[in-house]
Order: structure tokens, then C-alpha cells, then sequence
């Protein structure tokens, strides 16, 4: 395997180069920037943007394995922005596979593509993709699926992978802005405090990715398809954040509000945010009301069954590893 990977400085992206390394695999990383902690690695790192579709079909040149896992993520901004980083932007890296032929193309996707709103418990990949969206991080990232899906063939086989909260050392995004909002005594309980959700261990994120380009590059029973990766077992999710805050020494969650008037206030504030076009993301928006406050988690027997995936590292091990970690960067901090 020689392989290309988008976004490759990123969370996910680098857990993935981590282990293709490891496993003496040949790594090149394509992103805007150039990645310190990557160099170390001995990886290739390319500079560009996903919208210049000749240079993606120059540098991808010589491989045979493409993770395409850069996005515009967020809940919060402009519609043409995320269009044109995660759908434009998938198209060329297809059109830059085609062009070099390309064996095989694992896809970074989300669990958001079929979020409708309801409680969803233990539903698999039959669940269809939501007809409407309450954010346009979502609904391009569906509609960049279904194109990699649709660009299954015997020339290049393809399928996507749907870590769900992924979290773990080195998170830049969910669990720096829960302890933030947890120190500054700003979170509330959305709901009853009884929804179930889905975590994923970084590193188990990364093994469901190469497992499925191996998979693609051998038998391809999981060409075509999309996978719902995660801890393959639920928790209550404001119980796993409290756990979170008494092991940093922050107090737990107190404050509740019930789902109906948090998603109204997200209505109401993403409306004033439009009006008088703030960048600056809401406080609360409906999709966050829905996600902290519903039930999120999918069957993983797919990914099971088609290539083998089975999480490596534990939930309790993760936390354990995180907590280290927090501890480190804290005393690093300090330090400075």
C-alpha cells in the first residue's frame, strides 16, 4: 500500500498516518498547511487546497490508497463554504483517483447524514438519509457520501466511515470546548439526561479506516458501502461528561433545560446570527439542542461482519489515556 491522505495534520487524519507508519507503509499528507509533528514521521506533506483539482491529481500520483478525510467541519457558518470544501472539494479528489488510477478510497463521513431529528437506538446502515438538515456541515457531508459511494466500481472501490463524537488525546474540538464551557460553569443538561449515545476512541477511528482500505485492496466486500463506527457500546452521555469533569476537578453539570425550549432559543439566536451575519458561532443552535438532548447510537455489526473491525481501546482505557494526557498538556501550560 502507498498511500495519500487529505487532511492528514488533522485529529483523525494524523491517528491514521500514526498507524500506516507504523505499519511501514509509505505516507503522503495533503493539507493547507505544513504539520511539525508530522515531519518526525518521515511522511510526504503536500500544501494545497481540495479546490485545485490539478494539483490533487498531480500529487497523487504513485499511489494506490486514498483517505480523503479533510472536511469543513462545524455547525455553524456558510452554505457555499462547506459546499465547496466537502463536496467540491470530494469531487476532485475522485476525479484525482480516476485520473491515477487509484485502487481504493476510504471516505471520512459522520453519523449527521442520517440525523432526523428523533431518538435513533441501535439502527444500522438501512437507515436512509435525512430528508432535511439543521446544519449545512451535515447535509454536504451527505451529499459528499453518496458521491463516493456512487463512484464504487471495479476500477476504484470505495466506501465511507462514520466515527460518531470521536475523542481521545491530541482532540482539538470536543473535549477542549466541554471542559471550557465546563469550567465556565456554561453548560446545561439538554433534556432528561437519559439520551444514549456513541463515542469513538481516536485510535479506534484510525484502525476502522485501514482495516477498511485493506478490506478495499483485498476481498472489497465493503466496497460501496458506509459504516457506523464506535465504541460498540453506548453511554449516557451526561453521565460521561460528568465523569469527564470530576476527574479534571470540575463540578459537574447542574443547570437543565428542557429540549423543546433549547431548540427554540437555537432558532431563535442562529436567526439573529443570520440577520446581522456574526461568524461567530451560537451559543446554542437547533442541531446542538437535538444532539445533547436525543439518543445517537447505531449498530457496528457491519463493520464487524464486512472487515473484521473490533474497538481495540476500551472506553475506560480511553479515559484513562485522555486524563493523562489533559494532565500533561495542563502542566505544560503551566510550565510556559
Amino acid at each position: 500500500m502507498k498511500a495519500f491522505v487529505t487532511g492528514g495534520g488533522g485529529f483523525v487524519g494524523s491517528a491514521i498516518v500514526r498507524q500506516l507508519v507504523d505499519k511501514g507503509v509509505e505516507v503522503s499528507v495533503f493539507g493547507r498547511n505544513h504539520y511539525p509533528h508530522l515531519e518526525n514521521l518521515g511522511v510526504r506533506q503536500f500544501q494545497g487546497d481540495l479546490l485545485d483539482s490539478k494539483l490533487l491529481i498531480r500529487i497523487m500520483q504513485g499511489h494506490d490508497t486514498v483517505f480523503h478525510v479533510a472536511a469543513k467541519a462545524g455547525i455553524w457558518g456558510q452554505k457555499h463554504e462547506f459546499e465547496l470544501t466537502n463536496v467540491t472539494g470530494t469531487r476532485n479528489v475522485l476525479g484525482a483517483c480516476y485520473a491515477n488510477g487509484v485502487n481504493s478510497l476510504v471516505y471520512t463521513s459522520t453519523p449527521s447524514v442520517v440525523f432526523n431529528r428523533r431518538d435513533i437506538k441501535g439502527a444500522d446502515e438501512r437507515l436512509p438519509y435525512a430528508k432535511r438538515f439543521l446544519c449545512y456541515y451535515a447535509s454536504s457531508k451527505a451529499i459528499a457520501e453518496q458521491m463516493v459511494l456512487a463512484g464504487n466500481s471495479e476500477i476504484l472501490k470505495t466506501c465511507a466511515i462514520r466515527p460518531h463524537l470521536v475523542w481521545g488525546p491530541g482532540d482539538p474540538h470536543l473535549i477542549p470546548r466541554l471542559i471550557a464551557r465546563g469550567r465556565a460553569k456554561k453548560l446545561k443538561q439538554v433534556g432528561n439526561g437519559q439520551n444514549m449515545v456513541d463515542i469513538s476512541y481516536i485510535d479506534n477511528v484510525a484502525d476502522a479506516h485501514i482495516l477498511a482500505a485493506e478490506n478495499l485492496n483485498s476481498s472489497a466486500t465493503a466496497s460501496g458501502n458506509a459504516y457506523f463506527i464506535s465504541q460498540g457500546e453506548p453511554v449516557n452521555l451526561w453521565n460521561w461528561i460528568n465523569k469527564l469533569f470530576e476527574r479534571m476537578n470540575i463540578e459537574p453539570v447542574k443547570k437543565k433545560i428542557n429540549g423543546g425550549p433549547a431548540y427554540m432559543i437555537g432558532s431563535i439566536l442562529e436567526g439573529i446570527y443570520t440577520w446581522f451575519s456574526v461568524e461567530k458561532e451560537p451559543p446554542m443552535t437547533r442541531f446542538l439542542a437535538e444532539q445533547l438532548a436525543k439518543s445517537h447510537w447505531f449498530s457496528i455489526d457491519r463493520a464487524r461482519h464486512d472487515f473484521g473491525y473490533e474497538p481495540r481501546i476500551s472506553t475506560t482505557e480511553g479515559m484513562d489515556r485522555l486524563i493523562q494526557w489533559l494532565s500533561r498538556e495542563n502542566n505544560t501550560n503551566n510550565l510556559q
